[in-house]
Order: structure tokens, then sequence, then C-alpha cells
């Protein structure tokens, strides 16, 4: 799937005008997870202000996990779960260069795949079907135009078709409460 990128800014007149028209230049298609690809689209940090000052911030990131008022957006493309069971896939190659691929979330995942971050994200699938799966056995199906919200939870994402889905995604950095002021309404 090809994404375009466009990116506003205002002339030095305060007209709004088009600064770009490509593709996603962050854009990693795995090669040791056929079918996997990351885009991370675009970045801000707590300081971004409008209006746009012309520098692309997206090679600038170092975390795909945005820290409290930051924001990522990405578009994923997950290939179906049977890539993962080939004799021929390599667990620790994909690791490594997920790593390289996804720094600050790429730590995060555990070895079922689940990871949890310090963010709310908003999410649509664009194309295909996923499987968000939460603790305890807990999943849904989501479809092409399903909406979701994810908020803070440790999740894995599960491709159980015979096709690649692919979603995209907005995670805003949230702030953590310390555990002792947690209260799950127990």
């Amino acid at each position: 799937m090809h994404v375009r990128r466009v990116v506003t800014e205002h002339s030095s007149q305060g007209i709004a005008r088009f600064a770009e028209d490509r593709a996603v230049p962050r854009t990693d298609i795995f090669r040791t997870v056929p079918g996997l690809v990351s885009r991370m689209v675009w970045a801000t940090s707590a300081s971004t202000a409008v209006p746009f000052n012309g520098t692309d911030p997206t090679p600038l990131v170092t975390s795909f996990v945005p820290e409290p008022g930051e924001t990522r957006f990405l578009v994923l493309t997950f290939p179906p779960d049977s890539v993962f069971m080939s004799p021929d896939f390599d667990g620790s190659a994909a690791m490594a260069e997920n790593l390289a691929v996804s720094p600050g979330l790429a730590e995060r995942f555990e070895p079922d795949g689940k990871h949890q971050t310090p963010t709310v994200d908003y999410g649509i699938v664009l194309d295909g079907e996923i499987w968000m799966e939460l603790d305890n056995g807990n999943e849904t199906r989501l479809v092409q135009f399903d909406a979701f919200v994810q908020n803070g939870t440790r999740h894995a994402w599960r491709n159980k078709s015979d096709r690649p889905a692919t979603i995209a995604v907005v995670l805003v950095g949230a702030p953590t409460p310390d555990t002792t002021d947690y209260d799950d309404g127990l």
C-alpha cells in the first residue's frame, strides 16, 4: 500500500499552501518479516507550534513512543500471522530489526507480542481485518473502517486472516499516574 503525505504551511504573507506532497519518507519494509511495513507519517513534540516551520520532524524522532504532550502518526501493515509460523521465520533477527526500525517501542514487546505504552492511541483499520488482543484472552475483530481508542492498555495485534491488514494510528503521549494512586474500581 502506497501512502502519500501532503503537508501544508503558510507563506510569509500568511497564505495557506502545500509544503510537500510525496510518499512517507520514514517507511520501513521489514526484511525479516515479509509483509510488515512501518510508516511514520508525522510527529509532534510538546513544543510544536503553528505555523509549520518547514522542518520535517520525522527524521528527528528517536522514540516511536511519544512523551506526554507529543504525538506520533503511524500507518502499519501487518502480514498474516502465518508468516510468524513459517519454518523460515527467525524471531531473533525480526526482533533485532524491530529494535532498529522502532526504537522506544520495540523494547516494550513481550515474547507473545503484547506491549503497553503510556499513550492514548486513536486508530482506524484502513484495509483488511485485525484482532486486538488484551489480557485474559479478551479480543475483538476489527474490520475496514472500524475505529479504536486504546487507552494505554497491554495489547497485541493479531492478523488471523490470509491477507495483510493496515491500520492508521495516532499515539498521544500521556502522563501516567503513580501506581499508588491507581484505582481500578475494586
